[in-house]
């Protein structure tokens, strides 16, 4: 074997590895018992610290520079981008830092539930201040004298950084403002849905839309957590939700959302599984599968009049008399506290106030002893609403417990690129209307699995999402989308 294949047959068991990591915290999260909460720290540890012993070994570096690049295809040039990159930053962190960050972030996950169940920061914040000052630490041996916001973001969304990412902020935060007032002095003002939605009526159409959009169930499955998420890749991808028996809507549109998470990963070109071209490429990226699935397509006229008849199918009534009521209460605009909750034009409102907060904290301008009167303080400011208790404030979000700095903003990087996705899909699908209204995203999803998600890990992001639009991407097209759907919706 060449240097090449040695290290792709090594990587391929690095792979393995870290996929057996993320069934264990899928298991953490759905099914664990609760008292084995430090047992299960600690198994992540030891298992961290042998996928940090394999991504430095010096193996990987030797086959790296033996490796006759000309000779590779464009595949095998893109493995060697991923490994590379893996490489030098696993290099800089020590091993006692990995298997620490994975004790510590596996114990904080149950601490935050508990705290957030019981409206308890105080219970939470000891905990998060060892997450915070870990992830200080690794931010600072990864950039080696440069930003340590942009090296912890890096992991995430490789290329961007957080000077970049506030420019196209803060070029995005007067429109959305603007948007708001308006519709907000509209005097129109949607009713919510109302009545008693059964979890096993929610279940049943979650895994029924589900399928619509593409979900394998072959190589899928669908559960509850208190934060909804997606883990696995290839033939394994499992995703969850979360059912209230008073809002069907939090349970369906976050089943959409994270199908389009589980779809990215299952339509990945089959001989790209375990290896660094076998996930998505980035979390915009795969924010941009969330989004589209769960707004541009799930949130649209068309198929919110298919979803109407199903509601009153299944629980009789959803307390709208018709379509176009119920295509205003999915999309009712209004001040909320929680961001998964929130509407297409608050969302973005939501993370810019995460990405302030968090790079304060990196950056040690903001102590987490004073997270909370920081967040309070921010969130009246911009939604004009006082926090009345943790769990609709600092602690409903399950990513800082988790030592998760930097991946907020993907998150409207992904609206972002799902805004201009959808720009040309509507060129390419030009029947898309007519499919949503049966109840049928396939031929949207498959577009989508053609010109993103095949490709993986093939191409950077930016590069990933111009190839399927055709043109560089920027937040223009989502803007005017939102500007024509809620203008239309509130006759502005």
């Amino acid at each position: 074997m060449g240097a090449f294949d040695d290290l792709m047959a090594f990587q391929r068991e690095t792979e393995a590895l870290a996929q057996v990591m993320g069934r264990l915290g899928w298991d953490q999260e759905t099914v664990m018992p609760k008292g084995a909460a430090q047992q299960r720290a600690d198994e992540m540890g030891a298992l961290e610290s042998v996928l940090h012993a394999r991504r430095t070994d010096p193996r990987v570096g030797e086959w790296l520079a033996a490796v006759d690049e000309a000779a590779l295809d464009p595949a095998g040039r893109a493995q060697l981008r991923h490994i590379r990159r893996s490489y030098a930053r696993a290099t800089k962190l020590p091993d006692r830092l990995s298997a620490e960050i994975a004790r510590v972030t596996s114990r904080a996950q149950g601490i935050w539930a508990e705290a957030r169940a019981g409206d308890d920061v105080a219970h939470f914040l000891p905990i998060l201040t060892e997450v915070v000052r870990l992830k200080r630490e690794e931010a600072s041996a990864l950039a080696e004298g440069g930003s340590l916001y942009d090296a912890l973001l890096d992991d995430y969304e490789p290329g961007a950084t957080a000077a970049g990412l506030a420019a196209m902020f803060d070029r995005m935060r007067p429109r959305l403002v603007a948007l708001r007032e308006r519709i907000m002095g509209s005097g129109r003002a949607p009713a919510a849905l109302s009545g008693h939605f059964p979890t096993e009526g929610q279940m049943a159409l979650a895994r029924e839309v589900a399928g619509h959009f593409g979900y394998d169930w072959r190589h899928g499955r669908l559960d509850r957590s208190v934060h909804p998420f997606t883990s696995g890749s290839g033939t394994d991808v499992r995703i969850t939700t979360r059912v209230d028996e008073a809002e069907p809507l939090g349970c369906l549109y976050s089943t959409l959302h994270e199908v389009g998470h589980g779809a990215y990963e299952q339509g990945i070109e089959p001989s790209y599984r375990l290896t660094p071209l076998g996930a998505g490429v980035s979390m915009g990226v795969h924010e941009s599968q969330s989004r589209i699935y769960e707004n541009q397509l799930g949130r649209s006229r068309a198929f919110c009049g298919w979803l109407h008849g199903r509601m009153t199918g299944i629980f009789g009534s959803s307390g709208a008399p018709d379509p176009d009521a119920f295509y205003a209460a999915v999309n009712r605009v209004h001040s909320g506290f929680i961001r998964t909750e929130a509407d297409e034009v608050h969302y973005n409102l939501h993370i810019m106030l995460r990405f302030d907060l968090e790079r304060d904290l990196i950056a040690g301008r903001l102590e987490v002893a004073d997270l909370e009167e920081a967040w309070n303080a921010r969130f009246l400011a911009d939604f004009g609403l006082a926090v009345d208790r943790p769990s609709n404030g600092v602690l409903q979000d399950v990513h800082w417990s988790v030592g998760l700095f930097g991946y907020f903003p993907t998150y409207t990087l992904g609206n972002v690129y799902a805004g201009c996705l959808h720009t040309a899909l509507r060129a390419a699908v030009p029947a898309l209307d007519d499919d949503l209204a049966r109840g049928h995203a396939e031929p949207a999803t498959a577009w989508l699995a053609v010109q993103v998600q095949r490709h993986g890990g093939l191409y950077l992001p930016a590069e990933m999402i111009e190839r399927a639009c055709g043109f560089a991407p920027h937040e223009g097209p989502l803007m005017d989308y939102l500007d024509a759907k809620f203008g239309a919706l509130y006759d502005l």
